[in-house]
């Protein structure tokens, strides 16, 4: 699922682009007393967030279109935090990258990212009132991963990304920080990472020895969001269970 959530930031205004994490993310903001607008451009996947949380609101529109996310995203109306968690990976090797699979993926992972965090900022410094936003970025930002050449250079470019929003954003009052989860074990993940073959590398690798679970991501967004990190700023979390030391 690709989406923006708009919320009510347990007294401000949130955006939260989304997948399957987004869509928890969404809901934790929700059972907070949130007011919630999702969009995505698969309706399918909004009726069922729906069902799931019948206060939200949806709004089907496509990352990938600059305009009518502007437009579908403006008229919201005030917003006070964002997460930016939508992101794509399509897989080729290095020699077979193409020029439609860089630009599909860096349109999503990077370009919607400016877009929807440039109307969410304009909102927050014209009000006067600050906010938070936190991007969701990857453990491939840092760790090079084969077939992955576009996706982890777009998730090491949302890292740096984040710096300078972090740089110009400060002196507004809008905190800007990003977290690096590890692989997490999303519906997705647990039909893939299961395998003892495929995963024991990986978590032979890892000091705390396991994958992160999605409420591992929900629950580090929540806490970046709220004042209680209020001099958190300009900051890269790994939630990777210690592999980026190991």
């Amino acid at each position: 699922m690709r989406s923006e959530i708009a919320s009510n930031r347990f007294g401000y205004s949130t955006l939260v682009r989304s997948c399957c994490i987004g869509r928890e993310i969404a809901k934790a903001l929700c059972k907070g007393g949130a007011n919630v607008y999702g969009l995505s451009r698969t309706k399918e996947l909004l009726d069922t967030l729906k069902e799931e949380c019948p206060t939200i609101k949806t709004l089907c529109c496509d990352l990938n279109d600059w305009d009518a996310t502007r437009k579908a995203v403006q008229d919201i109306g005030p917003i006070d935090l964002l997460v930016n968690n939508a992101g794509i990976s399509l897989l080729q090797n290095f020699l077979d990258v193409t020029p439609e699979v860089y630009d599909q993926v860096m349109n999503v992972n990077l370009k919607a990212v400016i877009n929807v965090s440039q109307i969410a900022a304009k909102t927050m410094i014209d009000r006067g009132v600050g906010g938070a936003i936190v991007n969701i970025s990857s453990i491939a930002s840092e760790r090079a991963l084969q077939r992955h050449t576009v996706y982890c250079v777009s998730k090491a470019g949302l890292n740096q990304m984040t710096k300078v929003m972090a740089l110009e954003l400060g002196p507004h009052k809008i905190r800007v920080n990003a977290v690096c989860p590890t692989i997490i074990m999303t519906e997705l993940g647990r039909a893939f990472w299961s395998d003892p073959i495929v995963n024991k590398p990986y978590i032979d690798r890892t000091p705390l020895g396991r994958f992160g679970e999605i409420e591992d991501v929900v629950h580090t967004v929540m806490f970046l969001l709220s004042d209680k990190s209020a001099m958190i700023h300009g900051t890269t979390i790994p939630i990777d269970g210690g592999l980026f030391v190991s």
